[in-house]
């Protein structure tokens, strides 16, 4: 027996894994050589939640969807926290990252991954069976070679699928498994069983290993999962968490840099069927590895929390990261999803691949997309025309979107030629000022419309599966009511600052859209959003309309003020504003939660994990030590009297001695100066 063997032995016997893959057994064999967890201190743990268990043992009562199992041994200095089937402990120093309001970020997830492999294993004859769902009768599924679109012989049904050409249909659907003569009944999965020949989930920055606990416990239709981290005091954590939740099975913990074992897993034997990413800040670092790494037609999952860069406020740094210049604008959280898959689908096509965005959400202070990636040759060659510049009037806030690439049919062939532009001129023809240009950004739809349909439906007929099912049902009704085929949208209080107005209302301001004979939504990235397929022009007849009904004081707009340039203009269009039946959505009608209120005080960001752990400093105590900060930074004493002192020339400086400034005379040390010698 080899020496690695040896390694590898006594890690498997400890945990009853079956045999690892060799794609990530080196990170297996740099986990045994860690020492175990140092403890801290014994102290007193206080709960903080329904859902937190502390070092004395004392259970809060479980959650209806919480899991049934023995709770984790803790020491002191570290907490239990339930969160969905899973239990995991979390140490109080700020050695791993954990944030509660990610709840709904892992929930979605589950929700999305369940899904994705219902459609996939259905075609391999396998059938998930989720907890609360109501059962359905099993189906029949064809398996015949004449079906190579929807699936594999029933002898091949365990090998790799075989990637389309560049002719045949890269999207096969799942339904047409049922049209061929050789038919047997489906296999059933359920949740914490291993299904062979089922999803291969990477999990590349585990932290504590919740999310592959989660994915172990609530997802069905697993193979095996990989939760991997490049802190050792995290690896151990995650050991501890899948012991305790008995997942052995199925999640095995990797100590690796996730771009070197992503780089290893590029094989197509080898790839995952999901990788998913939420690293601390960006995960720019990370794309390239991982658009290799997935299989075809796997799905990516990416989380972007570093909103200040995406949002506008460095577009030199998003284009380093993205390759994407960000821009400070209304509409700027959409925009942070585009380029987050302008940047994915740029970094695919380096390995003749391409992006089918599935879902794309921005919630809270981060942007998530779910993204499956494809293999393709001659459509890789669309990319171009999928992407665009975009310009932006720094006054008005008009915007315009450039294709990079012109795709034209030409009966089974596709024509490929430079876009023509720009399509605006050198000052904004509404305001008369100048244009900020952006992007590039994926102009395309961001969402698929039936897949989030589906996943709706599976939520809202199992609503006790997640603790936050009221707001994905909120905010996944408002995603199949947004325009597919229109980026970006307007701010009904932006579009009134700019001419000064009383701010016009929601449904009165879509109705005018409606009668006007174009299309309109909202946005779940802005709660004030409109999305329009109406050309700026009509935008602002319908403002102007509205002006009259509610007129400004235009002697007091300044000439060269936009509202004055705007509204100089009298409107073509004659707006109507009646409320339509229709301009009421109905996820609106229904009251659902849209948009979340703040969850909790101080709910943003966490602070970073420190390698060697620490207490990290409470927000509120935080935000004390920092203010006046810029006072505070005062030159040396020494330096200062060198400055005279305004009260003390005006007589009222009672600090004497003490005070920094300068009590002398000034007039009398110029004249002084000027004496002559």
């Amino acid at each position: 027996m080899s020496a690695a063997a040896i390694r590898i032995a006594p890690y498997r016997s400890r945990l009853c894994v079956p045999p690892v893959p060799s794609c990530f057994r080196f990170a297996i064999q740099r986990v045994t050589r860690t020492h175990g967890a140092t403890r801290q201190p014994a102290s007193t743990m206080e709960t903080t939640n329904s859902r937190v268990v502390g070092a004395s043992g004392e259970r809060k009562p479980p959650q209806p969807n919480s899991s049934d199992g023995a709770v984790p041994e803790v020491t002191s200095g570290e907490t239990v926290i339930t969160e969905g089937r899973a239990s995991i402990v979390y140490p109080d120093a700020n050695q791993v990252f954990y944030n509660p309001v990610q709840e709904f970020n892992r929930d979605l997830t589950c929700a999305v991954i369940t899904e994705f492999a219902r459609e996939q294993l259905i075609a391999k004859g396998i059938q998930i069976e989720i907890p609360g769902e109501e059962t359905t009768s099993r189906v029949v599924v064809d398996l015949s070679e004449e079906n190579t679109d929807a699936g594999e012989t029933a002898d091949a049904l365990q090998a790799e699928a075989i990637e389309p050409s560049d002719s045949e249909d890269p999207h096969p659907s799942c339904t047409e498994a049922t049209t061929v003569e050789n038919k047997r009944e489906m296999r059933t999965t359920k949740v914490e069983e291993k299904c062979e020949g089922g999803l291969r989930i990477l999990e590349g920055l585990s932290a504590s290993g919740l999310r592959s606990i989660r994915f172990a416990k609530e997802i069905p239709g697993i193979e095996s999962i990989v939760a991997n981290d490049f802190s050792q005091q995290a690896v151990e954590l995650i050991k501890r968490n899948i012991e305790a939740n008995q997942v052995q099975h199925l999640v095995f913990p990797s100590y690796a840099d996730a771009r070197m074992l992503m780089h290893q897993t590029c094989r197509r034997k080898e790839r995952y069927d999901v990788i998913d990413l939420d690293p601390y800040g960006s995960p720019a670092q990370f794309i390239d590895a991982a658009v290799q790494a997935v299989s075809e037609g796997g799905l990516l999952c990416v989380t972007c929390t570093d909103m200040a860069v995406m949002a506008g406020n460095s577009g030199e740094t998003c284009y380093s990261k993205y390759g994407s210049v960000s821009i400070k604008a209304r509409f700027c959280h959409e925009m942070a999803l585009r380029i987050i898959l302008h940047s994915l689908d740029l970094r695919a096509n380096c390995y003749q691949r391409y992006i089918e965005p599935l879902l794309s959400i921005s919630a809270d202070f981060y942007i998530r997309v779910f993204v499956r990636v494809h293999t393709s040759q001659a459509r890789v060659k669309n990319s171009a025309s999928k992407q665009a510049l975009v310009y932006h009037c720094v006054g008005c806030g008009t915007f315009h979107l450039q294709r990079m690439g012109k795709a034209t049919s030409q009966g089974k062939n596709m024509k490929y030629s430079a876009a023509t532009g720009p399509p605006i001129g050198p000052s904004c023809e509404y305001c008369g000022q100048r244009h900020q240009m952006g992007g590039p950004v994926w102009a395309e739809a961001i969402h698929n419309t039936e897949f989030v349909q589906k996943v709706l439906s599976a939520v809202s007929t199992n609503s006790q599966r997640f603790n936050t099912s009221s707001r994905i049902q909120g905010m996944l009704s408002m995603i199949t009511e947004e325009l597919p085929d229109v980026p970006l949208y307007y701010t009904l209080d932006n579009l009134s600052s700019i001419i000064h107005c009383n701010t016009p209302p929601l449904l009165q301001m879509r109705s005018a859209f409606l009668h006007a004979g174009f299309r309109v939504s909202l946005s779940h990235a802005c709660k004030n959003a409109l999305k329009t397929d109406a050309p700026p022009t009509v935008v602002w007849d319908i403002m102007r309309c509205w002006e009259k009904k509610n007129p400004v004081k235009k002697e007091k707009l300044s000439v060269t003020s936009p509202s004055y340039h705007i509204l100089s203009c009298e409107p073509v269009l004659q707006a109507c504003f009646d409320i339509r039946e229709d301009a009421n959505p109905k996820s609106r009608k229904q009251h659902l939660k849209r948009f979340q209120e703040n969850p909790e005080a101080n709910w943003g960001p966490k602070a970073r994990a420190k390698v060697g752990g620490g207490i990290a400093i409470p927000t509120e105590q935080k935000r004390k030590l920092l203010q006046n900060k810029r006072k505070g930074r005062n030159e040396e004493p020494k330096e200062m009297k060198n400055y005279p002192c305004k009260k003390f020339k005006q007589g009222n400086c009672t600090l004497g001695e003490k005070c920094l400034y300068s009590h002398d005379n000034p007039d009398k040390n110029q004249a002084e100066k000027e004496e002559p010698q």
